[in-house]
């Protein structure tokens, strides 16, 4: 490995690299942190689920919760309240084995989210109920009567 030292013009010291062709290490930080960091680690390990959106509505009866998670069962998903916290859970694994007489190849997967939400003193939680049709998980968080909008009226001046 040589010590070379070059001079430039500015005057000062910087050394010679003997593996041009061989990248830096800052080149290599900046090529990965300046990627898609999806990309990095989907490119070796299983991507897992991601988290999932989720679209709320109000109206005057209720609150509803809206969340596309295709390719799941609903007996895949997992919904508690707990002290006024509505949890929306899920876990798969997959294992997948195929045996040839000269080879045996195994993969297998691992996928789950939690989304956690603080629901409002108005919702009647006796009452939530959720349906899952085509991919998208669907709860109904019914107001408490009290809570319920009521019609506006005139009042009379007397």
């Amino acid at each position: 490995m040589s010590n070379l030292v070059n001079v430039p013009k500015n005057g000062s010291l910087a050394k010679t690299n003997s593996n041009a062709d061989f990248p830096s290490w800052s080149s290599w930080l900046d090529e990965v942190f300046n990627r898609d960091l999806s990309s990095v680690f989907t490119s070796n390990f299983n991507s897992g689920m991601s988290l999932p959106k989720v679209n709320i509505k109000e109206n005057a009866d209720a609150f509803e919760v809206e969340m596309a998670v295709p390719g799941l069962k609903k007996s895949d998903f997992k919904i508690d309240v707990d002290n006024k916290v509505l949890s929306i859970s899920t876990e798969t694994k997959e294992d997948n084995k195929h045996e040839e007489p000269n080879y045996t190849r195994r993969e297998f997967g691992y996928a789950s989210f939690k989304r956690t939400f603080t629901l409002p003193e108005s919702v009647d939680d006796e009452k939530i109920n959720a349906n899952y049709n085509d991919g998208i998980l669907s709860i109904l968080l019914p107001k408490k009567e009290e809570a319920k909008q009521k019609p506006s009226r005139t009042i009379e001046i007397s």
